[in-house]
């Protein structure tokens, strides 16, 4: 009789688990800076969903203290590259917080502009500039974490140049806080991807991915 429970509970369970998931980004959790030395991998296929709920670390008097970084790799064939930058709703702390990121690679525009950090050699760039700080921002509500969020800089674009590319994050205005950095459109969850999203959902639903707090 118990063996006839647990096998029900965790068929529950595994269909409330598939049953989040539907339309949701796989979670993770800036636990390591993703620094510029150290870019985060981004190994798996960039058309996937993915969201990183990261931390930029400014004392408002270093300008650009914490800058962070992002690769992936693109071969063979065009790929779908989505970005999209959003920021938490914690009250008012991060009503003025308007981070910026730029997409680094080959075949992309040459730089315009005095970047915070350089960019390989033959090496073009697209930055994607927030609104400025004080600006009313469009909000919207993720139900897969249970929160809300400001709108942010979206990139869509196909890219069929293979290489190496970046994505940098930083914050212009040198306040500093929690964004989420949001790949891919395609929703895709292996074993691990499910095993992920619960234990960071489990701790995005209690607020424990926002520094702040």
């Amino acid at each position: 009789m118990k063996k006839i429970i647990v096998i029900i509970f965790a068929c529950f369970l595994s269909l409330l688990i598939i049953t989040s998931c539907i339309s949701a980004h796989v979670p993770y959790i800036e636990y390591k800076d993703y620094n510029e030395e150290k870019p985060f991998y981004v190994w798996k296929m960039i058309e996937y969903s993915k969201a990183f709920y990261a931390w930029l670390e400014n004392d408002g008097e270093t300008p650009c203290e914490d800058i962070d970084a992002f690769k992936f790799k693109i071969r063979n064939k065009p790929k779908n590259v989505y970005i999209e930058l959003i920021v938490p709703v914690v009250d008012d702390y991060y009503e003025d917080f308007v981070p910026w990121f730029a997409l680094v690679g080959p075949g992309l525009p040459e730089p315009n502009q005095t970047l915070p950090f350089d960019i390989p050699p033959g090496y073009g760039i697209i930055v994607k500039e927030n609104v400025e700080p004080g600006t009313e921002r469009e909000i919207f509500y993720e139900p897969f974490g249970g929160k809300s969020y400001y709108v942010g800089p979206i990139f869509e674009e196909d890219i069929s140049e293979s290489g190496t590319y970046y994505i940098y994050c930083w914050d212009p205005y040198e306040k500093g806080g929690d964004y989420v950095l949001v790949f891919g459109k395609r929703e895709f969850f292996g074993p691990i991807d499910i095993i992920r999203s619960i234990i960071n959902t489990y701790i995005i639903r209690r607020d424990g991915e926002i520094h702040i707090l």
